[in-house]
């Protein structure tokens, strides 16, 4: 059974930073393209960040600058690394395969 979970999220101040963690089982991440997204509370899910199987990374403007993506294959794991958190950063943050494969969601709160 192929299975996303995620694991970082919380309460930060506005200027802090969050490490969030998706590990995988029963599919192998470093073999696919993957995402974070997130949504916010009466709004729609929007893409954060995104990395190819061959290492590419995009970012949504809003987060350029300030949110790494990566993948550690030893751990078989895409983390995102956000930095200078803003409270308009605040959602639930979800890892896929776009298209195929979601987490369950992690919430990120960060305050003023």
């Amino acid at each position: 059974q192929v299975q996303l979970v995620e694991s970082g999220g919380g309460l930060v101040q506005a200027g802090g930073s969050l490490r969030l963690s998706c590990a995988a089982s029963g599919i192998m991440l470093r073999l696919l393209a993957m995402a974070w997204y997130r949504q916010a509370p009466g709004k729609q899910r929007e893409l954060v960040a995104s990395i190819s199987s061959g290492g590419n990374t995009n970012y949504a403007d809003s987060a350029k600058g300030r949110f790494t993506i990566s993948r550690d294959n030893a751990k078989n794991t895409v983390d995102l690394q956000m930095n200078s958190l803003k409270p308009e950063d605040t959602a639930v943050y979800y890892c896929a395969v776009p298209d195929s494969v979601w987490g369950q969601g992690t919430q990120v709160t960060v305050s003023s």
